[in-house]
């Protein structure tokens, strides 16, 4: 049984004991969001070699939002099951995910601090300079953008993502399971695809695959990020409604 099943099954007085249930794939939602469009915003930066990069200002952007990714990635991680009751596979969904791009952010930011000035000096060459410098990471980064395949099949297959009805405006459409796991897993193919085009991309920075990165990680990013705000909101009305 999913958790809209036993959610169903308890019907309008669902209670949930929530000092069990650590969800906080809230901030977790935002901060994915918002480091998405961080490395599309410095991989543009990058394409431009005549513009300088303030790599301390873009060191301390990837490394507090690697850091709450890391910490509440790692947290649901390796708390297993997420609770007693429902929600098993949040582990698997956002947990695991957020750890690894928490991490990724967190190398990033220790490079851009402790060497980011070799960015500048390069020149015309530091293109080439970070295709080099993320080669070995990119095979992490391949075998996670398959991972995130696997997780849209799984929330298309099993229907998993939907909101219950006890929870504010995504609770309207808890009957249509459909609707928001198709929406949730769209966020991961998209990212998935840049995830797995980013190793190709390191060959030929110029080419037609870096716009295509750009896009679905820009598009993923601004959607993750604006579904995590409002979450802020949905989520509270969820706590109440079942506390």
């Amino acid at each position: 049984m999913n958790d809209l099943a036993w959610m169903a099954a308890a019907g309008p007085d669902l209670k949930i004991d929530w000092a069990r249930m650590p969800t906080y794939n809230t901030i977790m939602a935002v901060a994915a969001g918002a480091g998405l469009l961080l490395v599309v915003g410095l991989g543009r930066r990058l394409l431009h070699p005549e513009g300088r990069v303030e790599t301390s200002g873009w060191a301390l952007a990837f490394g507090g939002l690697g850091l709450i990714l890391t910490l509440t990635g790692l947290h649901m991680t390796l708390t297993w099951p997420l609770a007693g009751q429902g929600f098993p596979f949040d582990n698997v969904i956002f947990g695991e995910p957020s750890l690894a791009f928490g991490v990724l952010l967190l190398m990033a930011s220790l490079f851009l601090w402790k060497r980011g000035e070799v960015l500048d000096e390069a020149g015309p060459g530091r293109v080439g300079l970070v295709s080099r410098l993320s080669g070995p990471t990119s095979i992490f980064v391949f075998g996670m953008g398959l991972a995130c395949f696997g997780i849209a099949a799984a929330g298309w297959k099993y229907q998993l993502f939907a909101a219950p009805p006890q929870e504010p405006i995504s609770g309207k459409f808890a009957d249509q399971k459909w609707l928001e796991a198709t929406f949730i897993s769209g966020l991961y193919v998209l990212v998935g695809i840049g995830a797995v085009l980013f190793p190709f991309a390191l060959r030929t920075p110029s080419g037609w695959i870096v716009k295509v990165i750009g896009i679905v990680w820009a598009v993923s990013g601004v959607l993750f990020l604006l579904f995590g705000a409002l979450n802020y909101f949905t989520h509270i009305g969820l706590i109440i409604n079942t506390s």
